[in-house]
């Protein structure tokens, strides 16, 4: 059996709920219970907080977990990166109050910066030359420029929004963040089979997202430039129809793609065109 750490509540925790789900993780929801074990996979999940999961994760109390990469570079603790997830995305950045103008790093010297995550703060201000005094705070750091507990922040960036409402400005980029799945260094060879399979069931189903199976009939002399326009995973399926000089065709785009190659596919003659989204894609 293998013990995953995930995280109490939050966005990461939603996401990586829905991953588990679309990868026959079958959990039983309670808010009750902070171990849950699934039914059909040898697998179960516990919650704890976000801080918590890289030191139980080192120490063996799990076996592996999902982690924002900013509380895992934050922890620092002796637990190994198995795979980067490519979800729950964000950023560290030191943001100002928006009056406030910006000549450059200089301007952070001397100032009283609030944030949650001060050993990479300081990692970073000791490689700029930068002193400053850092304040640790736990939970709304953007409100502490408003209350004058400090001159700026140090904190997560996803959309920017709350920055806006509290008339702050993103200035630096300190590091880039998303989900890591990380794991115990003595893992054994048992539990790392599971935990191999496991990302292999989350491979599956973030590879068919933002893609789309694709259908279509064309006329032989215009395959050639649809499958420019379309080369799936390798190259696209041809089928030659009962219809004398015509081909069914079939592949996956993207989805950001999708409006533009349908035009420029029918301008090829394309026609019945049927688009089927994708659940999961093994490649």
């Amino acid at each position: 059996m293998l013990r995953i750490a995930v995280q109490t509540k939050g966005r990461l925790h939603e996401e990586t709920m829905r991953m588990l789900e679309e990868s026959g993780i079958k959990l039983e929801s309670t808010k009750r219970l902070l171990l849950l074990q699934s039914k059909d996979f040898p697998v179960e999940v516990l919650f704890l907080r976000d801080d918590d999961i890289p030191q139980a994760v080192a120490t063996g109390i799990a076996d592996a977990g999902v982690i924002g990469e900013n509380e895992y570079v934050e922890k620092n603790e002796d637990a190994e990166i198995v795979k980067r997830l490519n979800f729950s995305k964000c950023r560290l950045s030191l943001a100002i109050p928006k009056a406030e103008e910006y000549p450059g790093l200089q301007w952070f010297e001397g100032k009283r910066i609030a944030t949650s995550y001060p050993h990479i703060l300081k990692k970073f201000l000791d490689e700029k030359g930068i002193r400053a005094d850092i304040h640790i705070i736990t939970g709304s750091v953007e409100i502490a420029p408003g209350i004058n507990l400090a001159d700026c922040i140090f904190d997560i960036v996803s959309s920017g929004s709350t920055l806006v409402s509290n008339n702050l400005k993103e200035v630096e980029v300190v590091m880039k963040s998303e989900a890591l799945m990380i794991c115990n260094k003595n893992l054994s060879d048992e539990k790392r089979a599971i935990l191999n399979e496991l990302l292999f069931r989350f491979s599956s189903y973030k590879n068919a997202e933002g893609k789309k199976y694709i259908i279509l009939n064309v006329p032989n002399d215009k395959i050639p430039d649809v499958c420019k326009l379309l080369p799936g995973m390798k190259s696209p399926t041809v089928t030659p129809l009962v219809q004398e000089g015509w081909s069914s065709l079939q592949s996956v785009i993207s989805e950001d793609k999708f409006w533009d190659i349908i035009s420029k596919l029918k301008a090829l003659g394309a026609e019945g065109i049927l688009v089927v989204p994708i659940e999961k894609m093994i490649l």
